[in-house]
C-alpha cells in the first residue's frame, strides 16, 4: 500500500481534516499527486492561523467549513494566512479567506503575480484531450480542478525575508524561508510548543518532488533545517502526516538523483536521455515518477549546462512520454 511506510499509522490518510494536537489540524487531500495539496490550522483561543489554500475555490471553501466546524470560537475570522510558496494548489484559494492577513515570502509573492489560475485554466482547455500523451497527461494533472472560478489571485498582503515570528494568541509560531528550492520564496512553518512543522513543498511524501526553481543545493538544505528542528509532526505539502523518516526519504532523493544525474553529465547524456536512463530503485514506489524530466533538467543547468529558461511546455511534454526503465 502506498504511504504505508512513511505516513504515521494514528493519522489515516483520509481526506478531510485532521486533529494532530491541541488547536492543531492539518487538511490532508489523497492521493496526494498533482493539485492534491495539504493545508493547515493553528488555533489558539479567538485567533487562528491558516497555513495554505487549495487548487480551486470549492475545495479550498469545503476546507474552510471544516476548520470552522472544528473550531468555531478562533475561525468566526480566520486572523493569519500564510502560504508556504505560489504554487496555486496553495494559494489559489485566498479570497475565501476573507479579513485574513496574508502572509508570504517577498520572493514567493512576486512569483505569484506570473502565475495566475487563467494559465493553467488555458492549459487544461487547450491541451487537456485525450489525443496524445500529452492531453491524456494534463487532463489528469489538472482536469480536476475548477480554475475559471478562481479568479485572481489575492496576493499577500505582508512579505518577509528569511525568518519572521508570529503570534496565535499566546502560541509562537515561526516561519523560515527555505527557498529558492520547490519554487523562488519556499517557506515553513514552525509550532515549536506542538513540535510540528507544515513544510508546503518542501516535503512530498512517498510522492516525487519536482525542482521547478532550485538549486538542489538548497532543498536539501530546507530538510536539514526541518530536521535541527526536531519535530515530532510533520505536515508535507503533498502526503501523508509523517515524522522526520519523510525529511530523511526526501533528503535522501536528492542526494541519489544529483550522484545518478552528474554521472550521466560527466558522460555527455543529454538532461532528458538521462533522465530516461536512471533506474529508480528504492524509488520507484513513488508517485509521480515523471517528475524526474524536470528533476534532472534543472540539475543539469547547475552543473553547467546552457543557462537557458525552463521550457514548461517542452518539460510537460517530456514528462506525458516518460516510463520508468
Amino acid at each position: 500500500m502506498r504511504f504505508s511506510k512513511l505516513g504515521l499509522p494514528r493519522f489515516r490518510f483520509e481526506k478531510g481534516l485532521h486533529e494532530i494536537g491541541a488547536g492543531l489540524h492539518a487538511y490532508v487531500q489523497p492521493d496526494g499527486s498533482w493539485g492534491w495539496s495539504n493545508a493547515g490550522l493553528v488555533v489558539d483561543g479567538d485567533e487562528s492561523l491558516v497555513v495554505d489554500t487549495l487548487f480551486d475555490l470549492r475545495l479550498t471553501q469545503a476546507m474552510l467549513d471544516a476548520m470552522r466546524r472544528a473550531e468555531p470560537r478562533a475561525t468566526g475570522r480566520f486572523g493569519q494566512l500564510v502560504n508556504t510558496h505560489a504554487n496555486g494548489d496553495h494559494c489559489f484559494g485566498n479570497a475565501l479567506v476573507e479579513g485574513a492577513e496574508i502572509i508570504a515570502s517577498s520572493a514567493a509573492a512576486e512569483e505569484m503575480k506570473h502565475l495566475p489560475a487563467a494559465v493553467l485554466a488555458g492549459l487544461a482547455s487547450g491541451l487537456g484531450s485525450e489525443d496524445s500523451d500529452l492531453g491524456r497527461f494534463v487532463k489528469r494533472a489538472f482536469g480536476p480542478f475548477a480554475f475559471d472560478e478562481v479568479g485572481e489571485t489575492k496576493l499577500p498582503t505582508r512579505t518577509f525575508e528569511q525568518r519572521l515570528s508570529l503570534r496565535v494568541g499566546d502560541r509562537a509560531v515561526e516561519l523560515y524561508e527555505v527557498g529558492p528550492a520547490h519554487t523562488r520564496g519556499d517557506v515553513i512553518v514552525h509550532v515549536p510548543d506542538a513540535a510540528c512543522v507544515f513544510t508546503g513543498d518542501i516535503l512530498f511524501v512517498e510522492g516525487t518532488p519536482i525542482v521547478w526553481e532550485g538549486p538542489v543545493a538548497n532543498w536539501i538544505a530546507a530538510c536539514d533545517r526541518i530536521l535541527a528542528l526536531a519535530p515530532e509532526l510533520i505536515v508535507p505539502g503533498h502526503g501523508p502526516i509523517t515524522d522526520r523518516r519523510g525529511v530523511e526519504a526526501m533528503r535522501a532523493y536528492f542526494d541519489w538523483l544529483s550522484r545518478e544525474a552528474r554521472a550521466r553529465f560527466d558522460a555527455g547524456m543529454d538532461a532528458l536521455s538521462a533522465a530516461r536512463d536512471i533506474p529508480l530503485g528504492e524509488f520507484a514506489g513513488w508517485s509521480d515518477p515523471e517528475r524526474i524530466v524536470v528533476n534532472v533538467d534543472t540539475l543539469y543547468r547547475e552543473f553547467g549546462a546552457p543557462a537557458t529558461t525552463p521550457d514548461t511546455l517542452r518539460l510537460l511534454e517530456a514528462m506525458s512520454g516518460y516510463s520508468p526503465p
